[in-house]
């Protein structure tokens, strides 16, 4: 039986699929006319941008750091170029140290070099490259250059390095530049200026360098560079120029700073020289220095050791952050005190037997059986002791804290370094804050009587000494201490003062600060300084100073042949010149160096000698003094 299909059926079938499939079609076709439209119009802009991206690579310019010069425009910080060959661990495909075995093949790549690159690799705030080997010579240039196929992530970069050209010189003034660590890193993405940084590898780390980063720095510039599809670039299409960094004109004098440092020789100590009428810092020294060299591309682990490890402690800036006893040093403020406040007058005289009893303790003065009838000038120029533990008790340790904190003993000077340090103007409310037990707080009278001689809690820094000695010389008109004079604009080279003006003045009378004037230039003609002084040139004054380290039991007597060097007292020096019209004031200290006379004195006389008359000494070694004989020991 045969089957008749029904063909008006099959024919309506059939049109209904065609039906469906040309709708499918038409949908298809309008979600893809759809798709077109969006991306064609609504997010043409943005797919624009992106394309000019990819094909445009926005380069930082670092700018030139600006540099560090003195007084009289010699350089002490300064730029060089230098290649550098670099790798990118990111683009590295294989095994980096059998990279750099093979690297090592085509130029010098000596241990202490892995060792930094791997502490940079440590350190590294992103997957930017870092260097293997810095200053390559121009045939390791050209060998690598050769065979630089055969190293993808392996580039040579011409960079610009810093550099101190005198080496150790002024090392705690300038402080150094160092990489940029991770803990910097984030510091600087976290800040407002995170994008002038870009490309920027290096920062102040210590010293000037540090404090005056953002002047130094300058303004990054940047390239638009049209790159290829595998990211080499092909052609500069704008470059908008980086702004270099501003210039420091230091107010230090770097061949006086030289002098100093030759004198001290390889004594430890401190000496700061102040311009008393500007706060110019003529001189900043602290012994012994090191080389800021050392630090710009990683120091080393021997280098590190010997330094961070050294008794001597080559990295502590001592007149910042060394706290010391002025010592006799003290005695000039202590008796302008007396004056000004109506306690003493420069006639009024004590007998000193040679000691002062303060309820059942002997205070001593240095030198046995006293020094019979004492007026002011007398109690200066020779030192007495009794003169002033009677002074201080008169006084009280509160009235005595009043008095010397406009000299900016106990206070920040304001220096334009960081990490300067407070120090130690004691006060009763200074010891109830310092101590928790309630018998440590109390001030006990006898604390006040050690007081009165630079010893007991006083502790200032020997920038704080200078600074006080800075303004006695310019009758109490206080300048700001300054390492930098001016800051000279990187492009325009106008200068601007960075301390235009005075702080503030204190209210002395001029009759006083002359009495303790006279007194100062008789130290050095016929007092405790006067065996140096005695063929000096120009007029100056003085104060020499002992200071303890380690106390002496009740009812012995200081024998420095019985104890070890380090525990030596102290010498200390303050001074200015010409007495009439100051043009320097100096404070120093030779730690252990015994009597500040024998000591101290010969290195400020040298200093003033070179600044006021431009003598330079002839010096083989550290300068000494002939000794003193043991009757005139009495600072």
């Amino acid at each position: 039986m045969t089957e008749l299909k029904n063909t008006e059926r099959e024919l309506h079938l059939f049109r209904l699929r065609l039906s469906v499939a040309g709708v499918m079609v038409f949908v298809l076709f309008g979600c893809l006319l759809a798709r077109f439209i969006w991306l064609q119009v609504y997010k043409h802009n943005d797919y624009v941008a992106q394309a000019e991206e990819n094909r445009i690579s926005v380069v930082p310019v670092v700018p030139n750091r600006g540099l560090i010069l003195d007084r009289n425009g010699v350089v002490l910080a300064r730029n060089y170029s230098a290649y550098t060959l670099e790798i990118t661990p990111s683009k590295i495909d294989g095994d980096l140290e059998t990279l750099i075995d093979e690297l090592a093949t085509l130029v010098d790549i000596q241990p202490k070099d892995r060792k930094r690159f791997k502490k940079l690799q440590e350190e590294s705030r992103n997957l930017a490259s870092s260097p293997i080997r810095v200053r390559l010579t121009d045939e390791e240039v050209a060998r690598f250059s050769a065979q630089r196929y055969r190293f993808p992530g392996v580039e040579i970069q011409a960079r610009l390095f810093r550099q101190y050209p005198l080496g150790s010189v002024a090392s705690h003034v300038i402080g150094y530049i160092g990489r940029i660590n991770t803990r910097e890193a984030k510091e600087i993405d976290a800040s407002d200026d995170a994008t002038n940084y870009r490309g920027t590898e290096h920062i102040g780390k210590e010293g000037l360098e540090k404090n005056y980063e953002d002047k130094l720095h300058g303004r990054t510039g940047y390239e638009e560079v049209e790159v290829s599809a595998g990211g080499r670039p092909i052609r500069t299409l704008s470059r908008t120029a980086a702004t270099p960094g501003d210039n420091l004109i230091l107010s230090i004098d770097i061949e006086l700073q030289k002098v100093v440092e030759q004198a001290f020789g390889d004594r430890r100590g401190a000496l700061i020289a102040i311009e008393p009428s500007t706060g110019d810092v003529l001189a900043y020294v602290s012994m012994p220095t090191f080389d800021p060299n050392l630090f710009v591309e990683g120091i080393d682990q021997q280098n590190w050791d010997l330094l961070n490890n050294s008794p001597d402690h080559p990295l502590l800036n001592r007149p910042l952050s060394g706290a010391y006893p002025p010592g006799s040093t003290y005695k000039p403020f202590m008796a302008l005190a007396a004056l000004e406040l109506g306690r003493r007058k420069p006639s009024d005289a004590i007998a000193d037997p040679g000691f002062f009893w303060f309820g059942n303790h002997k205070f001593r003065d240095d030198k046995e059986g006293g020094h019979g009838m004492v007026d002011m000038y007398k109690s200066i120029v020779q030192s007495c002791d009794t003169y002033y533990y009677m002074l201080a008790n008169d006084l009280g340790v509160d009235t005595i804290h009043d008095f010397m904190k406009p000299f900016g003993f106990g206070q920040k000077t304001g220096i334009d370094l960081k990490f300067e340090r407070t120090g130690v103007l004691p006060s009763t409310a200074w010891k109830a804050a310092a101590y928790k037990k309630p018998e440590q707080k109390r001030w006990y009278a006898g604390e006040t009587i050690s007081i009165g001689i630079g010893q007991g809690y006083n502790s200032f820094t020997p920038l704080q000494m200078a600074h006080a000695t800075a303004t006695l010389a310019n009758n109490g008109i206080v300048m700001k201490p300054h390492l930098v004079r001016e800051i000279e604009n990187g492009v325009t080279r106008q200068r601007t003062l960075t301390v235009p003006k005075e702080s503030y003045r204190i209210p002395l009378k001029q009759e006083n600060i002359d009495v303790i004037k006279r007194a100062l230039v008789g130290v050095n003609k016929e007092g405790t300084g006067a065996r140096v002084f005695s063929k000096a040139e120009y007029v100056s004054a003085g104060k020499t100073g002992t200071a303890q380290v380690i106390a002496i039991k009740k009812g012995e007597k200081y024998d420095a042949s019985k104890i070890s060097d380090r525990h030596h007292d102290h010498a200390l020096y303050t001074a200015f010149a010409p007495a009439d019209n100051p043009r320097i004031a100096i404070a120093l200290i030779v730690e252990n160096g015994g009597f500040g006379g024998a000591a101290a004195a010969p290195i400020a006389k040298v200093a003033m000698d070179f600044y006021l008359l431009g003598k330079r000494p002839d010096m083989k070694a550290p300068v000494k003094v002939a000794p003193i004989p043991e009757d005139e020991l009495t600072d």
